[in-house]
C-alpha cells in the first residue's frame, strides 16, 4: 500500500517533539494579563490612544483593506504622508511601504541583485535576510558575523555588481552590526550597503532615528535601509529607504510590492501616527535603551549569563533547549512574558531567553520582571 500523501508530516512531527522543539500558537487576550517583555513593542506605542485612535479613523475613512496592491488601487494618501516622514525622519530621500518588514527585505534584496551578482550576507541575519538571498538569485557569501574584514575579502573575489546586507541590531543576542566599518569596506569596493532597521528604528539614534543615523550613515548614495513598523512604532508592515533612484526602482520591480495587496489603512495611519509621537517625544528612545541596560545589569550580577544590549533586546542564555522552554513556561506562570529562542531559530544552537526592554516599564515593573527571571531560572 503506497503511503497516504502528508504521512511523512508525522514523521517530521515526532523529530521536533523528541528535540524539544514544537511550537503553539497562544491567543492572546484583548486585556493583557502578563506583564509583557516578550513582543517588541518597544516604546509601548501599540496601545496608545492616539495610535489606536488613528487606526479607527483610518479604517472608518478609508475602508478596513487597501483593496489592491499599491500600484492599483492599494495608495492612500496615509501610505504616501507616511513614506515622505518616514524618509525624513530617518534620513533618506525616500522610502517604500509594503506589507511587512518580511517583504521589505525581500523587495531590496531580489530587486537589487540577481544573476551574476553577489550578495555579502551576516551570519547572524534575521531569516528573511536569508530567504531573500534565496530568491535573489545572486551568489550568496555568509560570512562571520560582525566581520567587516571577512566581508572586504569577499566582496575583493568577486568581479562585477556587489551588495552586503546586515541587520543593525541582531534579533537574537541584541548587539549591533560595525555599520561604520562595514560602510567603509562597501565604499572601497563600490558595493552598496543594505541595513535592516527593524530593532534600530525608534530606539537608536537621536530621538529614536535609527542606527544609521546613529553612524552617520543615513542618506548616503550607497546605502538603503529596511525597517518594519510593527516594532517601534507599535503597528504593522515594512519601509524600504534610500535614494529616490532605488525607490523607484523598486516601485518598478520588486515583486513583494508589485504583486503584494498593499498595507491597511489602518496600519499606516497608526504607524504615521506613531511617528509623529515618536517626534514629539524623542526621550522614548533613550528610556528604552535604559530600561534594557537596567535588566541586564541586574541579571548579570545576580549570576546569569547575557549579552549587553545595544539596543532593546537582552538576551540571557539557557542550558538548553528544554530549560529555556521550562523557563520560559515558568515566567509566564509566574505573570511574566518572555520570548524563548531555540534551535533553528538560534544559527549558534545555544537557546536563550529573550526579554526586550518597553520605554513605558515602571521601575516596579522592571524590579518584578528581574525577580521573577532570577527566581525561575534553571540549575540545568
Amino acid at each position: 500500500m503506497p503511503l497516504a500523501p502528508f504521512d511523512w508530516i508525522d514523521d517530521e512531527a515526532r523529530r521536533r517533539a523528541d528535540a524539544g522543539l514544537v511550537r503553539t500558537l497562544r491567543p492572546r487576550p484583548a486585556e493583557p494579563e502578563l506583564l509583557d517583555l516578550a513582543s517588541n513593542d518597544y516604546l509601548g506605542l501599540t496601545r496608545h490612544p492616539e495610535v489606536t485612535a488613528a487606526a479607527a479613523e483610518a479604517a472608518h475613512r478609508w475602508g478596513a483593506g487597501a483593496t489592491g496592491s499599491r500600484l492599483v488601487t492599494g495608495s492612500t494618501e496615509l501610505h504616501a504622508g507616511l513614506e515622505r516622514e518616514l524618509a525624513a525622519f530617518c534620513g533618506f530621500e525616500a522610502a517604500l511601504v509594503l506589507s511587512s518588514g518580511y517583504a521589505a527585505n525581500l523587495a531590496a534584496l531580489t530587486a537589487l541583485t540577481g544573476r551574476g551578482s553577489l550578495i555579502v550576507s551576516d551570519a547572524g541575519n534575521h531569516a528573511s535576510i536569508v530567504d531573500g538571498c534565496r530568491l535573489s538569485r545572486a551568489e550568496t557569501a555568509v560570512v562571520p558575523h560582525a566581520d567587516p574584514e571577512a566581508v572586504a575579502k569577499a566582496l575583493h573575489a568577486h568581479d562585477g555588481r556587489a551588495l552586503a546586507v546586515t541587520d543593525s541590531v541582531f534579533s537574537v543576542d541584541g548587539d549591533a552590526a560595525p555599520l561604520r566599518g562595514l560602510a567603509d569596506v562597501c565604499r572601497a569596493r563600490g558595493a552598496a550597503l543594505l541595513v535592516d532597521d527593524a530593532h534600530g528604528l525608534g530606539v537608536l539614534g537621536e530621538g529614536g532615528r535609527g542606527a544609521l543615523a546613529a553612524a552617520g550613515l543615513a542618506g548616503g548614495e550607497g546605502i538603503v535601509a529596511t525597517a518594519t513598523l510593527s516594532k517601534s512604532l507599535g503597528s504593522q508592515g515594512g519601509a524600504v529607504l534610500g535614494p529616490a533612484r532605488v525607490i523607484d526602482h523598486l516601485v518598478n520591480t520588486a515583486r513583494t510590492f508589485i504583486f503584494d495587496t498593499g498595507l491597511a489603512p489602518a496600519a499606516a495611519g497608526a504607524a504615521l501616527a506613531s511617528l509623529r509621537l515618536l517626534r514629539r517625544e524623542p526621550e522614548r528612545a533613550g528610556r528604552a535603551r535604559t530600561v534594557a541596560t537596567a535588566l541586564y545589569e541586574r541579571l548579570t550580577a545576580a549570576g546569569l549569563t547575557a549579552v549587553r544590549p545595544d539596543a532593546a533586546v537582552v538576551s540571557v542564555r539557557a542550558p538548553s533547549a528544554d530549560a529555556a522552554v521550562r523557563w520560559a513556561a515558568d515566567c509566564r506562570t509566574a505573570g511574566i512574558a518572555v520570548g524563548c529562542f531555540r534551535p533553528p531559530s538560534v544559527p549558534d544552537g545555544i537557546s536563550r531567553l529573550r526579554l526586550t526592554a518597553r520605554a513605558d516599564l515602571t521601575e516596579a515593573q522592571i524590579a518584578n520582571a528581574v525577580e521573577t527571571v532570577l527566581r525561575t531560572a534553571p540549575t540545568a
